[in-house]
């Protein structure tokens, strides 16, 4: 896309820069203390163009107000105008200060405002100097521009940096802060021809201006994201009555529901909460939290169902979500089916983000359903409670459930999964790469959830004695995990995996042993570090997530063209849809991988057969494999 042309602005910067020239200070301290901007002073050719540019602009402004003799002025070279030196031609003058287009009249009249007499050049030139500043100091309070956030950017910022960050999607400096204080330190990653020595000047410029443009650049931006502290990301978006997360959202009085329409008798109610912010909060309390009392993916979950529907009851509906009837139930759903682009933004938002966004964009029918879903227990539970006389969205029908194999579509093959696993440990050697070589491992030959693979600690592994079908004593690993609905199971673990686990815990931990007892509380997947002393931290789920992402990505660019596509689609989901089908199915040609149904089913946390069922191949599936190896038998090639 064609970036257009835009006439720069004159800021109170490049005043200040010639007004440091003309009063003697050299040309690289002035250039490094108020245009640095522009680029680097080692540019001669950038300096030089950067100074012209400025004394044009001026010389411009100054004939627009009927000035030619400021305008003269301040195209004078003052460094020029020294003592004992061999005075210039007229036209050599005229050269030198870019006059060539006045008339002789004009370059005669500058001529002897930059020399005058021969006994008087050193006073002439402070008097010179003098009239500069003046004339600079009134063209300023005419002519120089305070940035706004509506200001395309590159009427502030060179051509070419402009242009590089306008083609990056930023095209006013509204955009561009949003996007520093969205991102933070490393903002500028992704933007070709942008690095981190121009990202660091154009915030200096931002922040220098930032009053005049009334946006203020956070100071989480002046630090690595692994070094903030979370309440320094706490403070990057302050409370409103706006589209904030839940935890930043501030109910207006009139609206907290502390007088909803549908509020049951307050002294039979049998939560504390005074207003609907208070009841969801004790709603979300109702559920289990995860490890340490952190929050569960359950409660993640259910959190952001109620948060849509608050923030749409009051932002959009202006009620107080103890006030919504059937018909605003209904109208919901619309709303989730086809919502405004200013509710939607990239997943990739965190929670601290001022782009944060409660949607993605429109809820497809199933993820609608499951929505809808928790919003019905949400009532369900505030009725229970007494907390409101009734449920709104218990008369709303749920969309219908599509009914599909499902890893039909997000499943490897046998043969994209070989080439995957060839590529693990292609990396370079560290614990990072080490660590998500370890996850997908564990995601395929497991069937786990994410978030029960990043809940899992060395604690949950047990190792049980048994007798094989010869009647040999043998052993076996079990990991136990807490799935949907507080259910627990236990899945086996292979061996090779506790071997690579220990072979990380001999590097960072005291014993490496997975199942000593000093391990029990380390995480499967832990952050290792060296030389840390405190217990190593879980990886995240959106850290897991991303890496996963990440190193698909890495895989479809080394895979041919048709597989590229499906690895680069593939998430920690996928590994999870291809244990199934994988183990339910068989490797084409070996039935004795073949893992039986109920195993599947306990691996995968399934609440029926019927549902693991769906992994294995369908009846439309298994027919045209069938036919086929008939037709290569029986159906001879034509002549």
């Amino acid at each position: 896309m064609k970036i257009p042309n835009r006439p720069r602005k004159l800021h109170s910067g490049h005043f200040a820069f010639m007004r440091a020239l003309v009063e003697g200070l050299d040309e690289k301290t002035a250039w490094e203390r108020y245009v640095r901007i522009e680029g680097e002073h080692s540019d001669a050719r950038k300096v030089k163009s950067t100074i012209a540019w400025i004394r044009a602009e001026f010389a411009a402004a100054a004939r627009r107000e009927a000035k030619p003799g400021t305008a003269r002025l301040v195209l004078i070279d003052t460094a020029l105008i020294k003592d004992d030196v061999v005075r210039p031609t007229l036209a050599e003058f005229a050269a030198a200060t870019g006059m060539e287009d006045f008339s002789e009249a004009e370059q005669a009249e500058a001529y002897r405002d930059a020399y005058g007499g021969p006994s008087r050049r050193g006073s002439r030139r402070a008097q010179l100097v003098k009239r500069q500043i003046a004339a600079l100091r009134w063209l300023e309070k005419l002519v120089a521009r305070a940035p706004q956030p509506a200001d395309p950017v590159g009427v502030w910022l060179t051509p070419k940096l402009a242009e590089r960050i306008e083609s990056a999607g930023m095209p006013t400096l509204f955009a561009l802060i949003e996007r520093i204080n969205s991102l933070g330190a490393r903002w500028w990653v992704g933007i070709p021809g942008i690095g981190g020595l121009k990202a660091s000047r154009i915030i200096e410029w931002l922040q220098l201006y930032q009053s005049d443009i009334g946006m203020t650049i956070g100071a989480h931006v002046s630090k690595p994201r692994m070094q903030l502290a979370d309440f320094e990301l706490a403070a990057v978006v302050a409370p409103a009555t706006a589209l904030v997360p839940l935890e930043k959202f501030l109910l207006p009085r009139e609206l907290d529901g502390s007088a909803g329409a549908f509020r049951a008798d307050a002294r039979l109610c049998l939560l504390a909460a005074k207003n609907d912010y208070e009841a969801i909060m004790a709603w979300l309390g109702s559920k289990k939290p995860g490890p340490g009392g952190t929050e569960s993916p359950t409660q993640r979950s259910y959190r952001k169902e109620a948060e849509r529907l608050l923030l749409w009851a009051v932002l959009e509906r202006k009620k107080p979500l103890s006030s919504l009837t059937v018909e605003d139930a209904q109208v919901y759903v619309k709303f989730l089916a086809d919502p405004p682009a200013s509710w939607c933004g990239s997943r990739y938002n965190q929670r601290w983000s001022p782009k944060w966004r409660p949607l993605e964009g429109p809820l497809k029918p199933a993820v609608l359903r499951q929505s809808l879903i928790i919003v019905r227990g949400l009532y369900s539970f505030l009725r229970d409670q007494n907390y409101v006389v009734g449920n709104p969205f218990k008369a709303v029908p749920l969309p219908r459930e599509a009914s599909r194999a499902l890893g039909s579509r997000r499943t490897l093959t046998f043969q994209q999964w070989e080439f995957i696993r060839q590529q693990l440990g292609q990396d370079p050697d560290n614990a990072a790469a080490r660590r998500c070589d370890r996850a997908i491992r564990w995601l395929y030959a497991s069937g786990l959830r994410l978030a029960e693979l990043v809940d899992a600690r060395c604690g949950h592994l047990r190792r049980i004695q048994f007798s094989d079908a010869e009647g040999k004593a043998s052993s076996g690993l079990l990991l136990d995990v807490t799935g949907k609905g507080e259910k627990t199971r236990s899945v086996p673990v292979a061996q090779i995996l506790l071997e690579e686990l220990s072979a990380e815990l001999a590097i960072h931990c005291s014993h490496s042993d997975p199942l000593h007892p000093e391990n029990s509380a380390v995480p499967i997947l832990a952050k290792f570090q060296r030389g840390a002393t405190a217990l190593p931290t879980a990886w995240s789920h959106s850290g897991l997530y991303k890496a996963v992402r990440r190193f698909m990505g890495q895989c479809a660019d080394r895979a041919g063209e048709a597989d590229a596509i499906a690895i680069r689609k593939a998430t920690t989901h996928w590994l999870r849809h291809t244990h199934a089908s994988h183990a339910l199915n068989g490797e084409p040609g070996k039935p004795e991988m073949r893992v039986p149904l109920v195993v599947v089913k306990n691996n995968l946390g399934h609440a029926s057969l019927a549902t693991t069922s769906l992994y294995l191949a369908t009846q439309e599936e298994a027919q045209i494999q069938a036919m086929g190896q008939f037709w290569a038998k029986e159906i001879p090639p034509a002549r």
